[in-house]
Parts: structure tokens; C-alpha cells; sequence
């Protein structure tokens, strides 16, 4: 009798497809990983142009509301998609770097985008991809970059969806950054500071010249707090462009704020409403500003800045917003914190905020900084809010060496309050025996970049982002 082989039971044929799905995975983010990175880019527009006109040009599918600034730029597309998600819409998020998984940088629906529809899309794109590397190869150019591809992805993937709006996060700048083949309807533009000025240009009127290259015209354009001589660069392009412009402070902004359990309490003047006494579930008074700016920008979308959002909208999408790596508490006993913060403004808030909002009787500080940062200065600032502080490194290859990282926190916080340890969870261990040497009220704060609050998260079981 002639043997036949059965078919495989579904659970069989399940089990394979995943097998396969997760092996297809792990290829197209190694070939995506081993492009240029992010922070090793040449500033031009015409090779992710290239793509999107092959592609049918998807950005133009759907309204943008387009962020830059310096910092806080992740936390208030989160505020702004919440907000608009409970409004009702399909929302597009695209915010960098990731925490975890190179996926949580195209988000929709609150979810990062599938496996499956991360590959679809990859497999969309990746014919026109290879037409354009090769266009710029055989012209003396790079292939595109990492940030270039995933840009290119995300435009993609929200016009196949479809998406009501996109959200959308600069990778670095502005007029030159991959994002900027869209065109925001709503330009917001955070507090500009210095960072990336290899890229950017040396002074704060250098890299406010090149985030301006967001505003398009007729946009609606959000303006955090700046420094007073850079508002009048700003200006000046909206002007030029036909773009209305509203200014925090003067248009919009914070009225009142005071600590709650959990985050704070905020009272928010939008641009077309009041917003009183909201539970905001993020610390520091500067997601208090996102907060604020958030509201600004969905009213800006929504109703061209003259119609005031449902109260009952914003209460429900503050109460349970969430910003990962941001100021989050990832263990008690004692307790962790987790900041993001990565340049010496970042630092700045994360210590103001640390001093204004939590009562320690002793704060460790973990730090691990990548070497082109100005970690001096970012000591400096973090240095009234740490009792003491080791140093070591993330797994980034970018990292500043612990050895390195050590002589210039020496220079600032003293010998003996410094502690150099190789490793990240060695260095983790340590900071938990300080602060445990002290008993009740102790705590530890991990930053100095992202990698380092990513590495930090996993090593403690965080959930995901």
C-alpha cells in the first residue's frame, strides 16, 4: 500500500506561516538596519522625492500635522494623536528613534504597524528603493538611508490604510529632513535648543532657519516658547510662505499646574477654548507646555484654530496618555525612573522636574551618553538633582566609554560622589545598593540617551512602547 503523507492540521500550517513571518522579519530589518544610520545622513531631499514620485507620491494622500523642535517632539505627537484618536479619527503616527523595535516608529491606531503590514510595505517600496539607489550610485551619491527607507515606509503604509491624518516627527531639522515631502496643514515647531549642530548649524538662529523649512504655506503654525530672537526667524517664514502663526504664551498656553498622584493637574488655554483642571498623566511642567501645544495644534486641525475641542475628549485622552521613556517609573523598591533626555536642555527639564515633583530623600543617577553629546554640560544640569551618580555605557555603539564619561562627571560632581562601572546592569546594580543603603524614599534615575532608557527597560521587564 502505497504511503501518503497527511496534510498538515491548521495549527501546523499556522506554526510554519508564523515561523516564516518572524524569519522575514529579522531579513528586512537587518537589510534596512545595514543602511546609513540616522545620524550619518546627507542633508537632501531629492533621493526620498525620487521614491515617493515612483510610489505615486502617497504623502500627498491624506493631511499632515508635521513636528519639529528639539525636544519633546515624540511625547507631543503621542498628546496630539490621543487627542485626535478620541476625536474619532484613523490616526498615523511616525515619531524616532524607537525604543524596542524599529515598528513602533510607524504607528496607527494607537498600535504599531503589524508584522505583516510592516513586511507588505517594505515589499511595496523596495523595488523603487533599489531604482533610486542605483540613480544616485551611478551620480557619485549614497544609497538612501536608514530614516530615508522607514520615511518612505511610513508614508506608504498610511496611505494603504488609510489613515484620517498623519502625525509626524522630524528625524533632525526640518527644511532638509526625509518627512519634509509632505506638506503639514499644522506645523508645530517645540522649543528650539542646541543639539545636532554638526547638522544643524552652530547658534540657535542657524537651526531655527532650518526647522522654519517645515512651514508651508497656508499652514497653521504652533509655536512653543523660544528664545526671543528666534521667534522673528520663525515669523519671518510664515510670512513669507502665507502661514498664520500662534505663539505660546501669547495665543496658547499653560494657566496653572500642580503635582497629583500619577502626573499633574493642568488648566490649558487653547486657541479657541479653556481646558480647566484636566488630570494630565506625565510629570514635569514641560509636558504640561506639550500638553498645551497639543491642544493648540488639534484645534489648529480640527477647526482652524476658532473652535474649541469637547472637554470630555481631551479629559479622556490626558487621563491615560502614556510616554514611554519619559520621566516613567519602571520599578519601586526602590524606585526607577527612566528619562530620555539626551542633550543639556533635555537634561535641564529632567532635573527641574525631578527637584519640583518628587521628594527623594537620595537620587542615583545612571548615565550613559553617546559621545558627540555634550555631556559636560548635561552633567551640570543634572548635578543639584543627584546625590550621587555611575556612569557606564549602553549598548549603543555611539556610547561615550564609562572611563571617558567618568573624568568629566568627576570634574563636575567630585570624586567621591562617582561611580564607574563598565556595564549597564552592573551599573543598575550599583545605584540599587546606594540608594538601598539609605533605606525608605530612595531613588535611582536612568538617562543620558535613548538607548540607555531602552536598555534600562528591558533589563527591568518594562512593558513595551
Amino acid at each position: 500500500m502505497l504511503g501518503v503523507t497527511p496534510a498538515p492540521d491548521a495549527a501546523a500550517r499556522e506554526a510554519a506561516t508564523n515561523l516564516e513571518r518572524i524569519r522575514r522579519l529579522r531579513e528586512v530589518e537587518q537589510t534596512i538596519l545595514m543602511r546609513a544610520p540616522e545620524h550619518d545622513l546627507e542633508p537632501d531631499l531629492s533621493r526620498i522625492s525620487a521614491v515617493m514620485e515612483l510610489l505615486g507620491d502617497p504623502q500627498r494622500g491624506f493631511p499632515v500635522i508635521h513636528i519639529t523642535g528639539t525636544n519633546g517632539k515624540t511625547t507631543t505627537a503621542r498628546l496630539i494623536a490621543h487627542l485626535l484618536t478620541a476625536a474619532g479619527l484613523r490616526v498615523g503616527r511616525f515619531t524616532s528613534p524607537h525604543l524596542h523595535h524599529i515598528r513602533e516608529r510607524i504607528s496607527m491606531g494607537g498600535e504599531p504597524i503589524s508584522e505583516q503590514a510592516f513586511l507588505d510595505t517594505f515589499d511595496e517600496i523596495a523595488t523603487y528603493v533599489d531604482l533610486v539607489d542605483a540613480r544616485s550610485r551611478s551620480e557619485g551619491g549614497p544609497r538612501m538611508t536608514y530614516f530615508e527607507v522607514l520615511v518612505a515606509m511610513a508614508y506608504a503604509a498610511f496611505a494603504d490604510a488609510p489613515v484620517d491624518v498623519a502625525v509626524v516627527e522630524v528625524g533632525m531639522g526640518g527644511g532638509w529632513d526625509a518627512t519634509n515631502v509632505a506638506d503639514g496643514q499644522v506645523a508645530v515647531v517645540l522649543p528650539i535648543a542646541m543639539d545636532h549642530s554638526h547638522f544643524l548649524g552652530d547658534t540657535l538662529a542657524d537651526i531655527a532657519h532650518e526647522k522654519s523649512g517645515i512651514i508651508k504655506p497656508g499652514a497653521l503654525v504652533v509655536v512653543g516658547a523660544q528664545e526671543p530672537d528666534l521667534v522673528p526667524i520663525l515669523a519671518a517664514r510664515a510670512e513669507e510662505v502665507g502661514a498664520r502663526m500662534a505663539l505660546e504664551g501669547n495665543d496658547f498656553g499653560v494657566v496653572a499646574r500642580s503635582v497629583a498622584v500619577g502626573g499633574q493637574q493642568v488648566s490649558i488655554r487653547g486657541l479657541a477654548g479653556d481646558y480647566l483642571d484636566l488630570f494630565l498623566a506625565l510629570h514635569g511642567a514641560h509636558q504640561a507646555d506639550n500638553a498645551a501645544i497639543a491642544i493648540a495644534a488639534v484645534e489648529a486641525f480640527l477647526g482652524g484654530g476658532q473652535q474649541p475641542l469637547n472637554a470630555d475628549v481631551v479629559r479622556e485622552a490626558f487621563a491615560d496618555v502614556t510616554a514611554p521613556g519619559r520621566l516613567e517609573i519602571v520599578r519601586r523598591s526602590p524606585t526607577v525612573i527612566v528619562d530620555a533626555a539626551h542633550n543639556p536642555a533635555g537634561a535641564q527639564a529632567l532635573a527641574t522636574a525631578l527637584a519640583q515633583e518628587f521628594t527623594f530623600v537620595k537620587l542615583v543617577g545612571v548615565v550613559a551618553i553617546l559621545g558627540d553629546k555634550d555631556a559636560e554640560s548635561m552633567l551640570q544640569a543634572l548635578e543639584p538633582v543627584l546625590d550621587e551618580i555611575v556612569v557606564t555605557r549602553s549598548t549603543s555603539p555611539r556610547a561615550m566609554s564609562p572611563q571617558r564619561l567618568g573624568e568629566v562627571a568627576v570634574a563636575v560632581f567630585g570624586e567621591h560622589r562617582v561611580y564607574v562601572v563598565d556595564d549597564l546592569p552592573s551599573a543598575l546594580d550599583r545605584a540599587a545598593e546606594l540608594a538601598d543603603d539609605t533605606g525608605a524614599g530612595a531613588g535611582v534615575v536612568a538617562t543620558g540617551s535613548v538607548t540607555t532608557v531602552a536598555d534600562v527597560r528591558l533589563l527591568l521587564g518594562a512593558p513595551g512602547a
